[in-house]
């Protein structure tokens, strides 16, 4: 049986200005923007060839606003994904180099953390 990891929530304090950010400078596509009720809107967006979207919107999480760190990208080339996300406006670290990889990291206007890895090939 396969368990696959598809949605992770995403708590923000305004759902507009997340989206804008979200699909304008990183460059997310938005998936579906549903208002269930008053109380509820439900919101995913994906990045980019992933098979894993986040969830955001009003009265579906207790979480803080910025209060999750450690979301990750992988992408082929972090100084190549840095770039694209410096062109979409995007404030982003410099390419930061580890022996496992090379990282970018940005937030969104909420200071939910992520990081974008740039994968080594084995040598």
């Amino acid at each position: 049986m396969d368990f696959k990891l598809e949605l992770v929530q995403v708590p923000v304090s305004d759902v507009d200005r997340a989206i804008a950010f979200y699909t304008e400078q990183a460059g997310f596509s938005l998936d579906h923007d549903h208002r269930v009720s008053d109380e509820i809107r439900f919101v995913q967006l994906t990045p980019p060839g992933s098979a894993c979207s986040i969830a955001l919107g009003t009265g579906l999480s207790d979480m803080q606003p910025g209060s999750v760190q450690g979301l990750q990208l992988v992408v082929e080339d972090a100084h190549a994904a840095r770039a694209e996300l410096a062109d979409r406006g995007l404030e982003a670290s410099e390419v930061q180099e580890f022996p496992w990889g090379s990282f970018v990291f940005f937030s969104d206007p909420d200071g939910n953390g992520w990081a974008v890895q740039g994968i080594r090939p084995n040598e």
